[in-house]
């Protein structure tokens, strides 16, 4: 049979055939090995991918099922601007010099010379464009530079990647992207359900009043009877009420996580890119953030590698929070594993002068920093049967500037010491987590009330060592720092602690030596 062809024809099949050869142009043009790093802000991991139930997470839970979930990662403070710095310098926070929050009077900001380890510049220096949107939190700017700067509702996770879309599929520029994705969820904030019945109100966590919604979102509205009440707080009527605020944050991010995943399937980049998908600390409530329980230092971690073999899999290695900027540089291919620093380091002294800075500031603590705390963990993606960390060091010193109560941690698979370096103290309070009614209702109730594995009064009042035996009591019910049958133990954690002091450099070594 016969096809006549028409000029219009011609014409349109012409047409159709530049547009297939235009679509496959700019899907071999896409840059590979892109990284898309979210972190979410206070969130413990209560994800159904950890088994919560409670929890509505559909599009996390499906890059974990293609990927991989880290089930012992661990911040190493649970203060957000601490925290940020360690991920984004894989230094601890007080090597880095970001002892405590960043913004107003805080006024905690981090080294000079942190530049030349810092994640957005060694990104750069790799041959990246980088990109921030969202919650930065950090000090100072030229030393966590990115080239670009976007802005959106950070309680919107789908505003977000909405915004991000251009700079995600950018085919003017053939560099590979590193995006910083930082939402405001799930921290508390936006005021207290007034709705509520109870006489102390729930706070928000970011939630529309009146169970109002985000455009683009639909809300997820949660039973106080239905959510999981973790281990570290007291089941009541208050913290319920609260966990379900909280837990409708969560599910706000989730929402954002698929339309970031959707966007990136759109543009052929899905299977080109790096996710990783993370929090600061554990959840706003005491005896989570600001603390050096398991409430504060467990963090999720999921990663989907697309250029992995092993999919949907699970791995019980201990990951820190200073192993990020030197795994997703190592993904990147501008770390020099033996050096375990970035190829090609920059000379401290090159970046001050790029940087403007003044030859009198203190630059580095009178100690060079041209080395990471953390190890790449790329090998252990490739096979997640492999361990990584044999111990877990925790280092917190400041939250708000008048939250002064250092402590010290070593963990391992077997037992966690805790070292209040400041115990003669009482335990500080976060402005949020003081007002929180989860914490006030028992407060009421008087210091023998019971809060969580503990009471009001021994949460304020801390002995000087916390001794627990982690594998056979994870939930840090019983301290067993004053047990005869465990002096040998104690001191030889101590021993591991100090250890793991000088290693990386920590001041508050000499604290061993006198007070």
């Amino acid at each position: 049979m016969k096809i006549l062809w028409t000029q219009v024809a011609r014409r349109a099949f012409a047409a159709t055939m530049a547009a297939v050869c235009l679509f496959a142009s700019m899907s071999l043009q896409a840059a590979e090995r892109n990284v898309l790093f979210i972190i979410t802000d206070d969130e413990s991991p209560t994800l159904g991918c950890y088994g919560d139930t409670a929890a509505v997470t559909p599009a996390i839970d499906a890059v974990a099922a293609d990927g991989m979930v880290f089930r012992n990662a661990f911040a190493t403070t649970a203060s957000c601007s601490a925290s940020r710095s360690v991920v984004m310098s894989g230094l601890h926070n007080h090597r880095n010099g970001q002892f405590g929050h960043q913004h107003h009077y805080h006024k905690f900001a981090s080294f000079n010379d942190v530049a030349g380890l810092a994640l957005p510049r060694v990104m750069a220096n790799t041959g990246y464009r980088t990109g921030h949107i969202g919650k930065y939190h950090v000090a100072p700017e030229s030393v966590y530079h990115y080239e670009t700067y976007l802005k959106a509702n950070s309680r919107s996770a789908v505003e977000m990647a909405d915004t991000a879309k251009d700079f995600l599929t950018n085919q003017e520029d053939d560099r590979p992207f590193f995006l910083y994705f930082a939402t405001s969820d799930p921290h508390r904030g936006g005021g207290v359900d007034k709705t509520s019945e109870l006489e102390l109100k729930p706070d928000l966590f970011g939630n529309k009043r009146r169970r109002g919604a985000y455009p683009g979102v639909e809300e997820v509205f949660f039973d106080p009877k239905d959510v999981i009440v973790p281990a570290f707080l007291p089941d009541t009527s208050e913290t319920r009420a609260e966990l379900a605020q909280y837990y409708q944050s969560c599910a706000r991010i989730d929402q954002g996580v698929a339309r970031l995943v959707e966007i990136l399937k759109e543009a052929d980049l899905y299977d080109k890119t790096m996710i990783v998908f993370t929090s600061d600390h554990g959840m706003a409530f005491a005896g989570g953030k600001t603390t050096v329980y398991e409430g504060g230092l467990r963090v999720p971690m999921v990663v989907r590698d697309p250029y992995q073999e092993s999919r949907g899999v699970e791995s019980e290695a201990m990951i820190s929070h200073i192993d990020i900027t030197p795994t997703i540089l190592d993904f990147a291919g501008g770390l020099d594993r033996e050096a375990n620093a970035p190829k090609g380091l920059v000379p401290a002294k090159k970046l001050r002068n790029q940087m403007g800075v003044s030859p009198m500031d203190n630059h580095n603590g009178n100690k060079p920093l041209d080395q990471y705390h953390g190890r790449s963990w790329m090998d252990v993606l490739a096979d997640p049967a492999k361990s990584h960390h044999e111990e877990i060091f925790a280092s917190h010193t400041f939250h708000e500037i008048q939250m002064y109560y250092p402590m010290r941690v070593i963990r391992d698979g077997k037992y966690k010491l805790i070292w209040n370096i400041a115990h003669a103290l009482d335990y500080p309070f976060a402005s949020d987590l003081w007002a929180a009614s989860s914490w006030q209702a028992q407060l009421a109730k008087g210091l023998d009330a019971p809060y969580g594995q503990q009471t009001v009064g021994k949460y304020i009042h801390r002995p000087e060592f916390e001794l627990f035996d982690i594998e056979a009591d994870p939930n840090e019910s019983t301290n067993l720092a004053t047990s005869s049958s465990h002096t040998d133990v104690l001191e030889a954690y101590q021993a591991k602690l100090k250890k793991m002091q000088k290693k990386y450099d920590d001041p508050w070594i000499m604290k061993w030596d006198y007070e």
